[in-house]
């Protein structure tokens, strides 16, 4: 029985050690445990990697801080690129706009032989003023500067004739092909005892940018003439139409 017991004893005894030694070469093996800490480190990189704020950061080409948030969305296409890029753009068409507008609001001066002037009596009785009507007739598009200077005697000895200042327009008056342009011309002061003159004919001539240009226009008085007072007559600018007030003088 005690021989039995002991063999018993030896035998529990050999497995415990058995089983010791499997253990003990088991966490020998250096294989097995770094593949498990390389698996179970990998979740906390790639965490790591994922976390927004040190991506936008660190990593240009993450999708957070790259693509969408600081790259083709915020700042490149839409920030920076294609829309803001875009106004610019806009922008200076608009500016060639209006360098195009000022260039046609700057045509060249109409010169005598530009206009047909005619000429035509106030609807007053005596009559002191006359409306001069300018009318292009180059072909082309010119500016009327300022007022007729206007030539009542033979231009060497015929006395100016001032000009009106608040009859000034705003805008130089740009004149196209077939249009007219318009100024008031005060002639007398309506009076019996006046110095006056009668007038067949009389010379109209033009401003250019430098100055009065050469040459004029001959305008035929309407029938029977135009009694004139030098010392009185005053002209007033050029202008699209008369305007109450502007040309009332």
């Amino acid at each position: 029985m005690r021989h039995h017991r002991k063999n018993t004893v030896l035998a529990v005894a050999a497995v415990a050690a058995l089983s010791l030694g499997l253990t003990a070469c088991g966490g020998s093996d250096d294989t097995g445990a770094k593949d498990a800490g390389s698996a179970s480190s990998a979740p906390r990189a790639a965490a790591g990697t994922g976390d927004a704020g040190t991506s936008a950061q660190g990593d240009p080409t993450a999708t957070t801080g790259g693509s969408t948030t600081g790259g083709s969305t915020s700042g490149g296409a839409t920030a920076g690129g294609s829309t803001s890029g875009g106004k610019g753009t806009t922008a200076s068409t608009a500016s060639t706009g209006s360098t195009g507008g000022k260039t046609s609001a700057k045509a060249p001066a109409c010169a005598y032989g530009d206009v047909r002037v005619t000429v035509k009596k106030a609807d007053e009785v005596p009559t002191e003023h006359v409306v001069l009507t300018a009318t292009n007739v180059s072909g082309r598009t010119c500016t009327l500067l300022k007022y007729p200077l206007l030539a009542f005697g033979p231009i060497q000895t015929a006395k100016d004739v001032p000009a009106v200042e608040k009859s000034r327009p705003a805008v130089p008056v740009v004149v196209k092909n077939g249009e007219s342009a318009y100024a008031n011309v005060r002639i007398s002061l309506g009076g019996v005892h006046e110095d006056n003159e009668v007038v067949k004919e009389f010379n109209v001539n033009l401003f250019a940018a430098e100055g009065p240009a050469e040459g004029s226009v001959v305008v035929k008085a309407p029938a029977g003439g135009l009694a004139v007072d030098e010392a009185a007559a005053k002209t007033g600018y050029w202008t699209y139409e008369l305007r109450n007030g502007a040309d009332e003088f």
